[in-house]
């Protein structure tokens, strides 16, 4: 699957320069924060106080601590994204379809764990930005085409997708008390059981 990720749902498609190195401030300075305080603590003032400008200018930008986070997650998301497309194998191109796909479910995982917080905090709990589902879902039936998967492969391909939705994967984990490599055991023997069916 070549090209280049999709824009995200908010993520601005025309900006002026200097409008989007002010972005790119105000959203390196949240990830540093994130990074070293934890989602929780960031606050508009903690972002405007790292990236040196009044707090007004990050409301002006973000609207709200929810818009902020969201763009964050974007980034986050189109870095991925962008992993996905052109990284090194196995999750970028170069390795087997079902390599790709073992490795697309255990980094899909992984970053859902990652971003559990900010997805919380930008109130996108329990759902993605349609640009973020197109996306994901589109790899995994090309991968399911590449395995000559017979079927409705975008079916089987929300199939695949669903238990590794945040909300799904936090309640398994805490909830449930799976630990997360159980998850994953569980999540390539779906991903086995369909392309062998």
């Amino acid at each position: 699957m070549g090209g280049t990720p999709l824009p995200l749902l908010g993520s601005p498609l025309h900006e002026r320069a200097d409008a989007a190195r002010n972005r790119e401030a105000l959203l390196a300075a949240a990830a540093r924060l994130v990074e070293h305080c934890g989602v929780g603590a960031v606050t508009m003032d903690a972002v405007a106080h790292e990236a040196g400008v009044g707090k007004g200018t990050v409301f002006r930008r973000f609207e709200s601590r929810a818009g902020l986070m969201g763009a964050l997650l974007n980034e986050l998301e189109a870095t991925w994204q962008g992993l996905v497309i052109s990284g090194p194998p196995p999750l970028g191109p170069g390795a087997p379809p079902l390599d790709r796909l073992i490795a697309f479910g255990r980094s899909r995982l992984d970053y859902n764990l990652r971003a559990a917080q900010l997805i919380a905090a930008s109130g996108q709990a329990g759902r993605r930005s349609l640009a973020a589902q197109g996306f994901t879902a589109r790899h995994v039936v090309h991968l399911l085409g590449l395995l000559d998967v017979r079927g409705d492969r975008p079916f089987l391909a929300k199939a695949l997708l669903a238990p590794l939705e945040s909300v799904i994967v936090e309640q398994a984990l805490t909830s449930d008390g799976f630990p997360v490599e159980r998850f994953l055991r569980g999540w390539e023997d779906l991903a086995h059981r369909i392309i062998a069916g």
